[in-house]
């Protein structure tokens, strides 16, 4: 079984990513389960969701406290006051951040075997006019990120989820997650 936790601000989709990406991974035969955390319920305020990825029935019904994998979705919430993104990080386990700074920007001290990968989720977002320029919803953008570091689903298959769940500008989206597919470093 592989978690995954996404860190995100309340708007930019971190939510609707996990949904995804579960969703990708059951229409490529895993067995999948999806779902958030909210604090404060508003817009800009730190969220959290999960997806765990199995063959197998999972048996654990809990938030994900030692992720295989974490997904920054806005990097100015590493290092935040009262975020821990990395906590629980499972030694070798794999970073992907929303940034245009190569993974070697991201030193991330006592954490063994960490592979980081970066992604501007953001222009790609913006580029294919989801969300505006001044607030981009990435949240696409970024599952088509996790499915390159990952290998855990297939692209087609993250397509086939957007087109499904995601109510108006799928070819957008869709176009979004490839890009970031082809442009993960």
């Amino acid at each position: 079984m592989i978690e995954i936790r996404l860190h995100g601000r309340g708007g930019q989709g971190a939510v609707k990513a996990a949904e995804i990406l579960a969703k990708a991974a059951f229409y490529d035969g895993k067995v999948v389960q999806s779902f958030p955390f909210f604090g404060v319920e508003r817009r800009g305020a730190p969220v959290q969701a999960f997806t765990r990825i199995s063959d197998e029935k999972i048996r654990i019904h809990s938030y994900i406290y030692e992720p295989d994998v974490l997904v920054v979705l806005d990097p100015t919430l590493i290092g935040a006051e009262g975020v821990n993104i990395l906590e629980g990080l499972r030694s070798g386990g794999k970073v992907i951040v929303n940034s245009t700074k190569e993974p070697s920007a991201f030193d991330f001290h006592g954490k063994n075997g960490v592979t980081v990968y970066t992604v501007d989720a953001t222009a790609i977002a913006v580029k294919n006019k989801l969300g505006s320029e001044s607030a981009p919803i990435v949240n696409t953008a970024i599952v088509g990120a996790i499915a390159k570091v990952t290998g855990l689903v297939t692209i087609d298959s993250v397509k086939k989820a957007i087109f499904d769940t995601i109510p108006r500008n799928k070819e957008a989206n869709a176009v979004a997650a490839e890009d970031t597919f082809k442009n993960v470093k």
